[in-house]
């Protein structure tokens, strides 16, 4: 009998690999529209929640309880299983790695402290949850992520522009893998705790180590460049964004990897794919000039 999932952010960076996940898993998949869909009549007959819902960061405070409030109670009287994307916010900047299932969240910053709320709101609830931890998302396409908004903007001059310090480690996820995993998750909810807690290791990687990876496979010899973040700051009083994303900062110039044991726990079998396979899909494919496409339609005629 096929199973169904409800995506809610179908359109977003997870929502859209976890209904491409879903479905290559033979999972029925409903994407929400808020715009029109009611959350209570859409959720009738479903058997997993995938929250993908993610405002904007200067929304969090007014949007973030009320949209995972929505989601508790409606799982709670369907009896679904909700899937989180979680993060690593929760730490904060100042708690000693590797972070597992089992570290404190001792965030302190207004973005930290809204996750921990939500998550909590969770774990005080009677709903099934499985919190899927991962650090930055690493996208098949262009999905307004750091990775490529920023570092990959200027590749095919040479260029990967680094957030923060490259020597540190720095934690990354594969939305295929992660979103895959979550699949998989799904298909043994039953075996789990009520409130699981499940850190996603991905991918533990310095940006010296990144702008390597992508010199070998693109064949360039990419400089690594630091960005600047004062833009940001002489941005911050008529940009709304602007001081959210200066206020995490910190996560580029703090060393941090997930625990991923309790993950390879729960499922052994799974396999990631390769990084540097992962950063070649990753990146924009290079142009062919209209003179090389006609050569080289000449060619196979």
């Amino acid at each position: 009998m096929s199973q169904t999932a409800l995506i809610l952010g179908a359109s977003g960076r997870f929502g859209r690999n976890a209904a491409q996940a879903f479905s290559n898993a033979g999972w029925g998949v409903r994407r929400f529209d808020r715009r029109s869909d009611n959350l209570h009549s859409a959720a009738r007959g479903a058997d997993v929640i995938v929250n993908a819902w993610n405002p904007l960061y200067p929304d969090w405070a007014k949007q973030v309880p009320e949209l995972h409030r929505q989601v508790i109670d409606v799982a709670s009287e369907h009896d679904l299983t909700v899937i989180v994307p979680g993060n690593v916010y929760v730490f904060g900047a100042d708690t000693p790695g590797p972070w597992s299932s089992e570290t404190p969240h001792l965030a302190r910053n207004p973005l930290g402290r809204i996750r921990i709320e939500m998550e909590e709101a969770y774990r005080a609830s009677s709903v099934r949850t499985i919190m899927l931890r991962a650090g930055d998302f690493i996208d098949t396409t262009a999905s307004g992520n750091w990775f490529d908004q920023i570092m990959i903007k200027h590749l095919q001059r040479g260029r990967f522009v680094y957030p923060g310090n490259p020597d540190i480690q720095h934690s990354w996820a594969y939305l295929p893998d992660l979103t895959r995993s979550a699949v998989a998750l799904a298909d043994i909810r039953g075996e789990l705790p009520r409130f699981c807690d499940v850190p996603f290791a991905g991918y533990t990687l310095t940006g010296n180590e990144m702008a390597q990876m992508l010199s070998q496979m693109t064949g360039q010899d990419i400089a690594l460049k630091q960005m600047a973040w004062w833009p940001l700051q002489l941005a911050r009083p008529f940009w709304r964004l602007a001081p959210h994303l200066l206020e995490m900062r910190y996560l580029w110039d703090t060393p941090h990897r997930l625990d991923g044991s309790f993950f390879n726990e729960l499922l052994p079998g799974f396999s990631l794919t390769e990084p540097n396979e992962a950063l070649r899909n990753a990146i924009p494919k290079p142009k062919v000039s209209a003179a090389a496409q006609r050569t080289g339609a000449a060619l196979r005629s």
